[in-house]
């Protein structure tokens, strides 16, 4: 159709068979250059441009909570004082916490906030045959039926603390980080999706890159690094779960 904007066109060179043996050897694997470069480029102008972003936070028992750009942009100075000391009093002790920028794509569906707008069509191209049968067929789960989805932004300050996912009852399989960070991003930025072993090591990190998908079985333990104060406000992604119910 003359002038569409193609958002969700897979890259034909994908070699499957070798991202289906690499997915089966851990669990996980980054699927660089997914889509193709006027997609991916498609996307990203969206998310980085057009997405209106809210705040998800969670520290120890308070929360998790999403809050609309709106709200957000109606909280005191005490109010955002308050959060990050929460934050801070979770993460000195061993309570579980995160905060990141964010745009519940699906619950915006759902609830119609912009109804038909670019978001809206990326979660139905999100679930529609060509992303789920690739998915399907490298993670060989055929059960797979549904996919949610967040815009998400991890700016200087933000962090997601370990945890692995452990929803099986609300039909999480595979977790997945759809990158669409347009820069060449350093080790020392943080933003890294990591994964650990019992003992707490690093056993692999996906570097935050653009057009690559990160697609892991949950449960299994996870985190994405701080993200300091020099770090350029770059980090977007696409993140959800692909489900079975």
């Amino acid at each position: 159709m003359s002038g569409e904007i193609r958002m969700f066109d897979l890259n034909p060179l994908l070699d499957r068979k070798a991202l289906t043996a690499a997915f089966s050897k851990t669990g996980r694997l980054q699927i660089r250059d997914i889509l193709t470069e006027e997609s991916a480029g498609n996307l990203h102008q969206i998310v980085s441009r057009a997405t209106p972003w809210g705040l998800a936070w969670h520290a120890g028992s308070d929360g998790p909570h999403n809050v609309p750009e709106p709200q957000l942009r109606a909280l005191s100075p005490a109010a955002q004082a308050s959060i990050q000391h929460k934050l801070g009093s979770a993460m000195r002790g061993r309570d579980y916490a995160f905060l990141y920028a964010q745009y519940p794509m699906v619950h915006a569906y759902l609830q119609k906030w912009a109804p038909g707008g670019p978001h809206d069509l990326i979660v139905e191209l999100i679930n529609d045959l060509p992303l789920m049968d690739l998915v399907r067929e490298v993670t060989q789960m055929d059960q797979l039926t549904k996919a949610d989805a967040q815009a998400t932004l991890y700016a200087p300050g933000n962090f997601l603390a370990m945890h692995d996912d452990s929803h099986v009852a609300e039909g999480w399989r595979v977790a997945y980080v759809l990158n669409l960070c347009a820069v060449d991003w350093r080790p020392e930025w943080g933003g890294y999706l990591n994964f650990y072993n019992s003992d707490g090591d690093v056993v692999e990190g996906f570097k935050p890159r653009f057009n690559a998908l990160n697609l892991f079985r949950v449960p299994q333990p996870h985190a994405v690094s701080y993200v300091p104060p020099f770090a350029p406000q770059a980090r977007f992604a696409i993140t959800g779960w692909f489900r079975d119910r």
